[in-house]
């Protein structure tokens, strides 16, 4: 695994520059087998992010981009007549690979944005009464603008709660600008980055494999106190979070544990992915509702106010 991560640092840093820590928690949530949230601003490189992941990772991937007029059919596909044989046949929509990328989530209505709620959930789409499973493994990652962003709206807490970690890239510091500036002036061509120049490090039956290993990795009674801990000091102040994301909480510090080659988790696991993990669910209980800045702050406030076993 080490190497691994060498290799995967190494090759996404040709895309992605100084994004360590967000790929690391990219990976952290695929493996724990769980939904990603992206939240920034535009441009900062969002869509980027998940396109190497994808080719890294060796997955079949595909984007939608959500719009205002998009439907619901528009993403898990439809039947359509085929007047030849007299019947309907399905049309798989975009929703159907392995990594889909929901970009600019929030732009769309409320009833397109439920449609993919199923598919995150249960990783399946029932179409007019019949069932389709989806490839496995499947990943939903949603891209969205900050909400005081003109023709964005707040995503629903019942889909909200289907991300297991919500991260953001934030605007990169001069040294990075300066890193980007010269590797554009050493261009020649002028199209975007060539994704395909990526070589993929692993399959998806070997991250099926991380998956399995990774829910196997032991969790101690006393960390599994600490967790429980932070939930009732969030709940005592009306912070209420979901059991959903407490086995999140669990299984991304197992899934950090696997990939830092430890048989066993420890707190600073648990400390590590905890905002990533609610900081999207206590947005709802900020002051300036939907404020991820102000969720971030109650997170820390909640990790400063319990002690560490």
């Amino acid at each position: 695994m080490n190497e691994f991560l060498e290799k995967f640092h190494a090759e996404a840093g040709r895309a992605l520059l100084d994004r360590e820590t967000e790929l690391e928690q990219s990976l952290c949530c695929f493996v724990a087998g769980g939904n990603l949230l992206i939240e920034d601003t535009p441009g900062v490189g969002k869509t980027t992010l998940v396109k190497a992941m994808a080719r890294l990772l060796g997955l079949d991937f595909k984007r939608v981009q959500f719009t205002n007029d998009l439907l619901p059919a528009d993403i898990v596909g439809s039947q359509i007549f085929d007047s030849a044989r007299q019947t309907f046949s399905f049309h798989p929509g975009p929703i159907f690979a392995q990594l889909v990328l929901g970009d600019e989530l929030n732009r769309a209505s409320p009833r397109t944005q439920s449609a993919a709620l199923q598919a995150m959930d249960e990783h399946e789409v029932t179409i007019e009464g019949r069932t389709y499973p989806l490839p496995e493994p499947f990943f939903f990652v949603g891209t969205q603008n900050p909400h005081e962003q003109v023709g964005t709206a707040l995503l629903p807490e019942s889909q909200v709660d289907r991300f297991l970690m919500r991260i953001e890239l934030g605007v990169p510091g001069r040294g990075t600008q300066r890193k980007l500036l010269e590797r554009d002036r050493l261009r020649t061509q002028s199209v975007a980055f060539d994704f395909t120049t990526l070589r993929p490090l692993s399959t998806p039956e070997e991250l099926l494999g991380w998956q399995r290993q990774a829910a196997g990795v032991h969790v101690a009674e006393p960390v599994g106190e600490y967790i429980l801990d932070l939930f009732e000091y969030a709940a005592a102040r009306g912070w209420l979070l979901s059991p959903r994301a407490g086995l999140g909480l669990q299984r991304a510090a197992q899934a950090r544990a696997f990939l830092r080659r430890r048989p066993h988790v420890i707190p600073d696991d648990v400390q590590a992915v905890f905002l990533p993990v609610v900081t999207h669910r206590l947005a709802q209980f900020a002051p300036n509702r939907g404020s991820a800045r102000e969720a971030g702050e109650m997170g820390r406030t909640v990790l400063e106010g319990v002690r560490v076993p």
